[in-house]
């Protein structure tokens, strides 16, 4: 006979025994904002402004470790690229770094030891002490590599690290993880931060293992109602962004689609920058697809109508282009990296360089400047990114 413990009696009526199923991560059910938290960096330093009101972040696109490990070049050029990050930072001294996708060439790499590369692009930035995070491209979703192993072996190997993971259901089916934001706060000891930097994983690539397929090279979908649960918890703790002075900056490794419209009208003088590499030819999401053009839409649309005093959307992967350009459906302004690492295409001329963003002041009304710093230290496509712009 079975017997039950009922409201503290025991009894010998028959029991129904209710047994928790896993919530699906991916069902509608698990889309809430309890599986958004607003203090994701206990354990890590605060984030801060400087005393004098500025912030400085540094941006080293399109490293693409592991090229060629089977010949001298590969390694070669990886020498090359920790030199470039040795020389920036020793230089420029930023507060914060962001890596902003393909660190690795995944398809080169050989996949026993492909997530160790991460320690050698990492490794200045840990003697430096530089608190950094990471964006990942469709190079570091191959059959050698995905944008997981990169994240958990970041996160093992540099303290400074602020490189997380969205909730499950936000994460383009288990390929674009690297979904999540970071706060700056005015002062360590401030209640609500005055600057949040967005991060969003554009996938691409192709999947691990013998049967690989490609991948969506876009913002998933799902990340349209992530911006929106988390802009809503945000603005019931800390207010809405356009009433307490809360700025925003995002990075994303793919440009937006919409991107590619921008470049038919560029004006070298307000617009300045290298501009080599033709959009659509390979170099923006789902170009040659026609089923698939716009599919970033939902991203695009939410990122640009929840997330107020947005300074700018910043992408590297096309690494023949520098330029910024305001786009006009929705007023914000879009900015290229400059490609940073030896590896990864290139062409004579283009050099090798960093995109340098300076808050000048926490109140979001005042808008960073920006520029391209060379690895010999010339500079050159200056903005500023405020209402003045475009």
């Amino acid at each position: 006979m079975l017997f039950c413990l009922l409201l503290g009696v025991l009894t010998t009526v028959p029991c129904i025994w209710a047994i928790p199923l896993a919530q699906d991560p991916h069902s509608a059910s698990s889309r809430s904002t309890e599986t958004i938290e607003l203090n994701p960096y206990a354990n890590k330093p605060r984030l801060t402004f400087r005393k004098d009101g500025t912030f400085k972040i540094t941006v080293f696109s399109d490293l693409h470790y592991g090229e060629n490990p089977w010949d001298d070049w590969g390694p070669e050029q990886d020498v090359n690229s920790t030199r470039l990050m040795n020389t920036v930072l020793t230089s420029e001294k930023p507060d914060y770094v962001v890596l902003n996708g393909d660190l690795i060439t995944g398809e080169n790499t050989f996949r026993e030891n492909s997530t160790t590369l991460i320690d050698e692009i990492v490794s200045p930035l840990n003697k430096f002490k530089i608190p950094f995070s990471s964006t990942h491209g469709n190079h570091d979703n191959e059959p050698n590599i995905t944008h997981a192993e990169e994240i958990k072996r970041e996160l093992q190997v540099a303290p400074l690290s602020y490189t997380r993971a969205a909730p499950a259901w936000a994460d383009g089916e288990g390929y674009g993880p690297g979904t999540y934001w970071v706060p700056v706060y005015t002062k360590a000891s401030d209640r609500n931060p005055s600057l949040i930097l967005w991060f969003f994983d554009s996938r691409g690539g192709f999947s691990e293992g013998a049967n690989s397929t490609s991948l969506p090279d876009w913002v998933d979908a799902a990340v349209a109602e992530w911006i929106e649960l988390t802009v809503a918890k945000m603005n019931s703790a800390w207010g809405p962004a356009d009433k307490v002075g809360r700025g925003s900056l995002s990075f994303v490794h793919i440009p937006p689609h919409v991107v590619q419209d921008l470049q038919a009208n560029l004006n070298s003088t307000q617009d300045p920058g290298l501009n080599a590499d033709e959009l659509g030819e390979g170099s923006t999401q789902a170009s040659g697809e026609a089923a698939n053009l716009g599919k970033d839409a939902p991203f695009w649309d939410a990122l640009n109508a929840q997330v107020l005093n947005l300074h700018g959307v910043i992408s590297g992967h096309d690494h023949g282009n520098e330029w910024c350009k305001r786009e006009p459906t929705k007023n914000v302004i879009f900015c290229f990296d400059k490609h940073a690492g030896y590896g990864g295409y290139s062409s004579p001329g283009w050099g090798h360089g960093v995109r340098n963003i300076v808050f000048r002041s926490p109140d979001p009304k005042v808008g960073p400047e920006t520029w391209i710093r060379m690895e010999d230290g010339e500079t050159h496509a200056r903005i500023i990114m405020d209402s003045s712009y475009n």
